[in-house]
């Protein structure tokens, strides 16, 4: 992990961490490198999310990219994965998302993609560091003619939202879907992506007023979403983060399906039609034990990465495999978006619905959940780096990992952003698992 950047962009409080300064300095930075590595004049596409901070990071990251000669396009208010594959349809250079995705509104963040859509490489990232941090290069100060320009995208969200309808081949007419759009960017698409597929549309949380984005609603806050539902008789309804780049659902009697289950009616279907890829779904090790299960019962085979989106996507890109991503709703679709997307996951489930005319608590059984513990165990840096050779803690996890047998596993972790060490645990039997977890806790605890 780099010094600015982390595995999804550069993230703080606005205006105390993630400075207007910072952000000048960021862009800046980034048109330098860019024009290093381009041949023509760089034009650098800016979309962000629905936080009152938003524009403030905007135009200080205009105004660094346009001081050392690059062009910006202004998409506005868009979902991360529409910034990603707009960069592309509309001949830019790179990409920047300002966002912090499922955070409270004080937060922001900015996230960087190279021209294809994907994550700045790595040694791109660090180049920027590099003058950001330490002064690495001086940079020029254009003048003239030679300074950059702004303009406007103006049809960027109907490019995207026409993208994201063209994957599916039948209409949405005859369900009723309730869209909780987190008062964030999925409110400026949402409505109207599907409604103009045919879908009945009810509306939650679709007006944001800067500070609200994410506050109670959304896809880390399903209870209303699923009150919703039950007490309005929608057949499903779909959750978006701030950033729309993640998505859950509840059936049509409000219980929660999770990103694990999503993937899994969704890869089933991609086998039935012959269009899984290597007939492989791509996950992390945190995704649950029952999505294994599913697989091996349908001949899926399963690769894993560690936790975050950034890791199944390199995974998914090095493979050429077409579906992945995690519990928490992140899913990529690889053959439409280059990055998770939300609302193209709510469509990829609504056309199986229609497809197939089963209702989603029908579809969701393809996989059994397995009940799951996390206790999260805090402590030092020094045990986190230390505690996988104490014998005391491999003595419990074996102890563990034979007692539940085939039946359930134990995966125990350092946390990459706190002194937090996560041991988590599946099994048959929730009561039994979570006398388990705090027995391997408990070991933890006394190094």
């Amino acid at each position: 992990m780099g010094r600015l950047f982390g595995t999804d962009g550069a993230r703080g409080i606005a205006n105390t961490e993630l400075t207007c300064e910072l952000a000048m300095n960021i862009g800046r930075a980034a048109a330098y490198v860019l024009s290093r590595h381009s041949i023509a004049k760089p034009r650098v596409l800016i979309g962000m999310d629905t936080r009152i901070s938003s524009q403030m990071l905007e135009s200080a990251l205009s105004a660094g990219l346009c001081s050392v000669g690059c062009d910006v396009v202004l998409a506005g208010v868009v979902p991360t994965p529409a910034t990603a594959f707009l960069i592309k349809a509309l001949g830019c250079s790179a990409g920047i998302m300002i966002s912090a995705s499922h955070n409270p509104c004080e937060y922001n963040g900015i996230k960087l993609f190279d021209k294809d859509g994907f994550k700045l490489p790595d040694a791109i990232e660090e180049e920027i560091e590099a003058i950001v941090l330490d002064g690495a290069v001086q940079l020029p100060v254009p003048s003239g003619g030679d300074l950059g320009r702004i303009t406007v995208a103006e049809q960027a969200l109907d490019i995207y939202i026409r993208h994201i309808q063209q994957t599916t081949d039948v209409r949405f007419d005859g369900l009723t879907v309730a869209l909780d759009c987190a008062n964030g960017s999925a409110s400026a698409t949402a409505q109207r992506l599907f409604s103009e597929l045919g879908a009945d549309c009810r509306m939650l949380s679709d007006r944001p007023d800067g500070v609200n984005i994410n506050d109670h609603c959304g896809s880390t806050h399903l209870e209303s979403l699923s009150a919703y539902v039950k007490t309005h008789h929608c057949d499903l309804g779909l959750a978006f983060d701030g950033d729309a780049d993640r998505c859950l659902a509840v059936d049509a009697q409000g219980n929660v399906v999770d990103g694990d289950q999503i993937i899994a009616i969704i890869a089933s279907s991609l086998k039935q039609e012959g269009r899984l890829k290597n007939n492989t779904a791509v996950m992390t090790v945190m995704s649950n034990l029952g999505f294994f299960v599913f697989a091996k019962e349908q001949g899926i085979r399963v690769l894993t990465t560690k936790v975050g989106d950034r890791y199944v996507l390199e995974e998914m890109k090095k493979g050429g495999h077409c579906i992945g991503g995690e519990q928490s709703g992140h899913i990529i679709f690889l053959e439409y978006a280059s990055t998770g997307d939300g609302q193209l996951s709510g469509v990829q489930l609504l056309r199986i619905l229609k497809k197939t005319g089963k209702s989603l608590r029908e579809l969701a059984q393809t996989m059994t959940k397995y009940p799951q513990v996390l206790v999260n165990v805090r402590t030092t840096n020094e045990v986190k780096q230390s505690y996988e050779s104490n014998p005391q803690v491999a003595q419990i996890i074996r102890q563990v990992e034979q007692q539940l047998g085939e039946d359930g596993r134990v995966l125990v972790r350092p946390s990459g952003t706190e002194p937090l060490i996560r041991v988590m645990l599946e099994g048959k039997d929730q009561q039994q698992i979570a006398v388990f977890a705090e027995q391997i806790a408990d070991v933890i605890r006394t190094l």
